[in-house]
Order: structure tokens, then C-alpha cells, then sequence
């Protein structure tokens, strides 16, 4: 079993496209929110406690972060499924129906 998939094919390269996007797009979100401690703007010497996007922000930017990371779960999960190779079943084999009965010979 080869550690990389050989053919990754045109929906694993969007996918991850998709994927990586939504995932800058998220930290983006997660960056610019208003936390406990003042968020990003407080550890650059900015004010704490004051929001860039008005008091109301931070419960859209919530909404907004819950949503994105809900759709980020849905692409990875589509992603490990696209990306999983194809099951192979292996044939039965076609054995003597008069040679089932007899128990194996040691």
C-alpha cells in the first residue's frame, strides 16, 4: 500500500483547494474575534476591550466562526471519502463442493 495515492484525481485537488481556503478563511475569523483577554488587537499594545466592528460583532463573528467550522468538518469528511481508495473484493474461491464436506488432513 503506497504511503501516497498515486492518482489523486480532479475532485481530491479541489476538495483540498476548497479545504485550504476554508481553513484560512476560518482562522481569519477566529483571529479578528474579541475574546476575554482583548483578542489579537490586545497583544499588539491596541484596546482590549473595544471591537473594530461595533458591539454587536461578536455575535456574528460566533455564528459566523460556528458555521465556517461546521462546513470545514463537512469538507474533510467528503475529502477522506474521495480521497479512500476503492475497495477491492477479492473473488470466493471455487472450491469442490465435494471437498467442503471432507475436514482438512493434516
Amino acid at each position: 500500500m503506497p504511503l501516497f495515492a498515486d492518482q489523486i484525481g480532479f475532485w481530491g485537488y479541489a476538495l483540498n483547494g476548497v479545504l485550504i481556503l476554508i481553513s484560512l478563511v476560518l482562522m481569519l475569523i477566529i483571529l479578528i474575534q474579541r475574546g476575554k483577554g482583548g483578542g489579537l488587537a490586545g497583544a499588539f499594545g491596541g484596546a482590549g476591550g473595544s471591537s473594530a466592528f461595533g458591539s454587536r460583532a461578536g455575535d456574528t463573528f460566533t455564528k459566523v466562526t460556528l458555521y465556517t467550522a461546521a462546513i470545514w468538518v463537512l469538507v474533510i469528511m467528503i475529502n477522506v471519502k474521495v480521497m479512500l481508495p476503492a475497495k477491492v473484493v477479492a473473488p470466493k474461491p471455487t472450491a469442490n463442493p465435494e471437498q467442503a464436506d471432507k475436514p482438512a488432513e493434516l
